[in-house]
């Protein structure tokens, strides 16, 4: 991996683009506005109708749409499209090898925690475009108001596995141990599962741009 340098903390308020990277290819992007930055971590705003890319095959399905299998032979592109769910507020914790998105229901209220398990983003910033590279690991835990939790995507996360030349996830157990972990924060009330921006409003002056930024695809910083 190419040296990344070191990047200050955001301002609140700065357009970036958060990124999935998979053995050096991006899988998703998606625009969002810095909401926090601090010690605690990296807080985003991913409002709804924001431009994302999304890498699929030649013949337009994403990564879900096809057996893991054929999708490691296939050839891809970047799909550019928006954000088409509710909106939904994401937290990157300080070198935490996970990430906890807010997720809300069609009227825009709290419905559940996404525990979104991750190698630990690497931040980069070239001036007019800054952004956020993270490893998705596929395996996610959802924790719902009351702090009952469920596995998701574990069906994904163990077809894969049997693909460790192709997969980007290489050590099963630090998953799982790190999803553990949240859990046992979630079970216990810990932030950031307290009710802590459960009601966050965006400023009223945060637009959304109309296509994504210049520079969006530039090379992965991991």
């Amino acid at each position: 991996m190419r040296p990344v340098p070191s990047v200050s903390r955001f301002e609140p308020g700065r357009l970036i683009v958060h990124r999935n990277v998979r053995h050096g290819r991006i899988g998703w992007v998606r625009t969002a506005r810095v909401v926090s930055d601090d010690e605690r971590g990296l807080l985003l705003w991913v409002a709804q109708d924001s431009p994302v890319a999304s890498e699929v095959t030649e013949a337009g399905l994403g990564m879900r749409a096809v057996p893991f299998s054929e999708w490691i032979t296939s050839s891809y592109r970047l799909a550019v499209g928006r954000w088409n769910g509710p909106p939904v507020l994401k937290f990157l914790p300080t070198g935490a090898a996970h990430s906890v998105w807010w997720f809300r229901d069609a009227r825009g209220s709290f419905a559940s925690w996404y525990v979104n398990l991750e190698e630990p983003g690497v931040r980069w910033d070239d001036g007019d475009l800054a952004g956020v590279d993270i490893v998705d690991q596929d395996l996610d835990v959802v924790v719902r108001p009351d702090l009952s939790w469920d596995w998701k995507d574990e069906g994904e996360f163990v077809e894969r596995l049997a693909f460790p030349d192709h997969y980007w996830v290489t050590d099963e157990a630090a998953v799982r141990t790190e999803g553990k972990r949240v859990i046992a924060q979630a079970e216990a009330g810990e932030f950031p599962f307290d009710g802590t921006w459960c009601d966050f409003t965006p400023p009223a002056e945060w637009d959304v741009p109309d296509e994504l930024p210049p520079g969006w695809d530039r090379p992965p910083a991991r």
